[in-house]
């Protein structure tokens, strides 16, 4: 199985897409949608200060009745942000992507964010990786 920066290795976009938590709400949808994204980290300087998501748009500012071009993301970030490193394996990122109930996971390495990784960067890598599997498999049976 892959560890999280080969995973990162391959994706076609490497840039750490991220947003200051004294931004605007209003400034992240604009990002989300731009880069075509359900999340954004939220970086103080190189810190990680949470995780911006589609969800917490709709839960802290709609289903509240804020403005998102008034309330900063500080306001309404998830500010607990669960990460990995980039040497643990995809298999423990799914594990715990599904036990926590989330959708992205940022990858750390020495404190810096060195990419965040969706719910489907890991299942396509997943399906890969079984796809292999089975090829082996297959092949080994042949032989």
């Amino acid at each position: 199985m892959k560890t999280l920066q080969q995973v990162l290795d391959n994706k076609k976009i490497h840039d750490v897409i991220s947003i200051d938590p004294n931004r605007l709400v209003f400034d992240a949808l604009v990002a989300l949608a731009e880069h075509k994204i359900g999340a954004i980290l939220v970086l103080d300087g190189e810190k990680l200060a949470g995780i911006f998501s589609e969800r917490d748009y709709a839960r802290e500012v709609i289903l509240k009745g804020r403005s998102s071009q008034t309330t900063k993301i500080s306001e309404v970030m998830t500010s607990v942000v669960l990460t990995a490193t980039p040497r643990d394996t995809v298999d423990y990122a799914m594990s715990l992507l599904s036990e926590k109930r989330i959708r992205h996971l940022p990858v750390i390495d020495n404190g810096k964010v060195v990419g965040i990784l969706s719910i489907g960067d890991l299942v396509k890598e997943t399906i890969e990786y079984q796809q292999y599997l089975i090829k082996q498999l297959e092949h080994y049976i042949q032989s």
